[in-house]
């Protein structure tokens, strides 16, 4: 992993991604990206979803903001300018706009419709300093936009809901991810698997959970997130749940994940190779 001048690690993009709504994708943005900003990491969470819910849940309105996602990908406006702060200390937001859901449309009558976020998010260079990690909340589709963000990404966080189906739906996901990596980035891999919505007293999570360790082995992080009221509640109050409710399971859940996820960083660095820690391999699957 390259350095900054002032030894720090240079900024890794990360794309949250499932095609599949309600796993929570946007959940796991928000909160692991505020648990990250809390052990002293800085973060810039990217809005690329039209639904706008990572702006509201981090107390953003989207109505309120001049320069969104929607003018940064369209190249009418540089990223820096659209970065707002947020409550939590480190960690900023790029908001979206629900001007996004016409972005395909108008993405694919230009020259290289696949890398305009790869190429909007130069801008970080230009960031004093630049964030320690970028995280990408993409919306619940495969189209353009989450195909923008998986060119422009470095690895790839899969939030898996642990429901019937959910490796059967993870498979489409994995197939575009190969797909990325042959024709647009073949520095892609899958940086793990989020289980969520976890309930360890039904049957049903229980044999997801195993099935998904017996299929993707170290892809899937240990850390599961657990359904929790107060990850559900805090949103509508525009905080992730370390600031609703510091003491909740599901607070508790994601500041374990962002200890494991950092370690995973610490392993590849280590080892000088791709091959240790979650999601780490060079074909992430």
């Amino acid at each position: 992993m390259p350095l900054r001048p002032d030894g720090h690690a240079e900024t890794k993009i990360i794309a949250v991604a499932n095609q599949k709504g309600g796993v929570g994708k946007t959940t796991t943005a928000i909160n692991l990206a505020a648990s990250l900003a809390l052990a002293g990491k800085t973060v810039v969470l990217v809005d690329l979803d039209p639904q706008c819910n990572a702006t509201t849940g981090l107390g953003v309105e989207p109505d309120d903001q001049g320069t969104s996602m929607y003018e940064v990908i369209l190249r009418q406006a540089r990223l820096e300018t659209a970065i707002v702060e947020t409550s939590v200390s480190g960690l900023d937001l790029v908001p979206s706009s629900p001007d996004l859901s016409s972005a395909d449309v108008e993405l694919s009558g230009r020259d290289g419709p696949a890398l305009a976020l790869r190429s909007a998010l130069a801008g970080l260079g230009r960031l004093d300093p630049p964030p320690d990690f970028v995280f990408i909340d993409c919306p619940p589709a495969l189209n353009m936009l989450t195909v923008n963000a998986l060119a422009a990404s470095d690895s790839v966080l899969v939030p898996l809901q642990c429901e019937y189906y959910a490796l059967e739906g993870l498979s489409r996901l994995i197939l575009t991810i190969r797909q990325i990596r042959e024709n647009l980035n073949p520095e892609l891999r899958v940086q793990g698997v989020v289980l969520s919505m976890h309930d360890r007293r039904i049957r049903l999570s229980r044999q997801v959970e195993k099935d998904a360790r017996e299929n993707l082995g170290t892809l899937v992080y240990e850390t599961v997130i657990p359904r929790n009221v107060r990850l559900s509640e805090a949103p509508s109050f525009g905080l992730p749940v370390s600031r609703y409710d510091a003491k909740s399971t599901g607070n508790i859940a994601y500041q374990r994940l962002a200890k494991e996820f950092l370690e995973g960083f610490r392993m590849i660095r280590a080892a000088g190779s791709g091959k240790q820690g979650p999601g780490t391999g060079p074909s992430g699957g």
